[in-house]
């Protein structure tokens, strides 16, 4: 879609809106209130393995999101760590290590409802380097720009990394083509994205919208470090 939106709201209700009247969403359903799955997932993550910036990679943080279930399967098919995020951060993330895992059970191991078979947990002062970031999104631009389905997780994520000494990440999405949009509204504090994938079409972002520096604290209330108790950590550890 080429539609230029003023608000992400109306981003995220035109994508959801679209994906299932065209038939292109795929399970869990309804797309709306979520990272929407879509047809043709598993070849954007087959695709995104392709890419520059993922044919080397050793190490790489996934969302939990349906549509990224063929990244991390992709991942751990390629000999890659992938690192998923606990709810919340509550439990740091899940590490999934190829090494240990059948290649008969990879897929099984990338599923949520399986992951802990297979699954380290590992604490958030334990995290290694990363050489890539992957994230789920409802809307992108073709400048990486992107919005997610509005709770800002994967912003405060990479905004988490960031606090805890990690150097700035590479961030890559995979969408179907019809969330793909000629423009949405950016926030200061929104994850920008290096790298957007579709099915059919990889576009590198030349010049990436400039990161966040960190959490924005003023934007957070109470209930949110209440929800994310890393979130108070941290604060009350500066």
């Amino acid at each position: 879609m080429q539609a230029k939106f003023e608000h992400k709201s109306e981003a995220r209700t035109a994508v959801w809106n679209t994906l299932e009247d065209v038939g292109a969403a795929r399970f869990p359903f309804p797309p709306h209130g979520r990272i929407p799955n879509f047809e043709g997932a598993e070849q954007s993550a087959e695709r995104l393995f392709r890419s520059s910036l993922f044919e080397g990679a050793d190490r790489i943080k996934v969302n939990p999101d349906a549509p990224q279930r063929y990244v991390r399967i992709e991942a751990l098919r390629r000999g890659c760590e992938v690192y998923v995020p606990s709810p919340r951060l509550r439990n740091g993330f899940k590490r999934l290590d190829p090494v240990t895992i059948p290649d008969d059970e990879m897929g099984a191991a990338a599923s949520l409802s399986n992951m802990d078979d297979w699954a380290e947990s590992v604490g958030l002062d334990e995290l290694p380097s990363f050489d890539a970031v992957v994230t789920g999104s409802v809307a992108v631009t073709r400048d990486g720009h992107r919005c997610g389905k509005g709770e800002g997780y994967s912003d405060l994520e990479y905004a988490i990394l960031q606090e805890l000494g990690h150097g700035p990440i590479p961030v890559a999405t995979t969408v179907h083509s019809l969330q793909v949009m000629g423009s949405i509204p950016r926030d200061g504090h929104d994850l920008p994205l290096s790298l957007v994938v579709t099915p059919e079409e990889t576009v590198p972002v030349d010049d990436p919208p400039p990161e966040p520096e960190g959490i924005n604290w003023s934007l957070l209330a109470e209930d949110d470090l209440d929800e994310m108790p890393v979130l108070r950590e941290l604060r009350e550890s500066r």
